[in-house]
């Protein structure tokens, strides 16, 4: 064989080993990106069985304390963005405001001894606590499919794999400022 033959092969497959090397980057990119897809998804989940259940909060509390209207309508304007938001910026936003109505809501309830003591309530409540449990453990496993799928877009070669075919790094569900005050509500 001759040099140029041997160089010519040796080219080709060094060009070959790229090639696989570049298509394992994509796909491993790519599986990243779906996962974060599937965890904005759980989110999303658990997040409308929330928005489902607050107009029956909402409606056994104005059974009690109808003339609390402003804090009724807090509560349903922010359920209802939450209800619209169709990328993460705008849950972030509609989640924050929904969290403070819902605590204004709850602070309504403490002046209403009646209420807190209905049967209905109670259930609401306690159905309301086990879904935010949910939400908080869909937002862990988001966060952390962004974590990994942002790292992998920036360090080198898949910084210039993800680069070159448009991949972007993924937002983070925001804690919010307040999470780090624990409320006080009391039945």
């Amino acid at each position: 064989m001759s040099i140029t033959a041997i160089l010519l092969t040796a080219l080709g497959a060094g060009l070959l080993i790229l090639i696989f090397a570049f298509i394992k980057i994509y796909n491993e990119l790519a599986k990243e990106r779906i996962l974060t897809e599937e965890g904005a998804s759980g989110v999303g989940a658990c997040l409308q069985q929330r928005n489902d259940l607050i107009p029956n909060l909402v409606e056994t509390v104005k059974g009690y304390a109808g003339h609390e209207n402003q804090t009724l309508i807090e509560v349903t304007k922010w359920r209802n963005q939450s209800a619209a938001a169709t990328t993460v910026e705008e849950q972030n936003a509609a989640s924050g405001g929904l969290k403070q109505a819902l605590i204004n809501l709850l602070s309504v309830a403490e002046n209403y001894p009646d209420l807190k003591a209905d049967a209905q309530f109670q259930q609401l409540m306690g159905e309301l606590g086990r879904i935010e449990e949910k939400i908080n453990d869909a937002r862990r496993y988001y966060n952390g499919t962004v974590r990994e799928y942002n790292q992998s877009l920036a360090v080198f070669p898949k910084n210039i794999v993800g680069g070159s075919f448009g991949f972007k790094p993924a937002v983070f569900f925001a804690e919010d400022a307040e999470a780090k005050i624990a409320p006080k509500v009391k039945f």
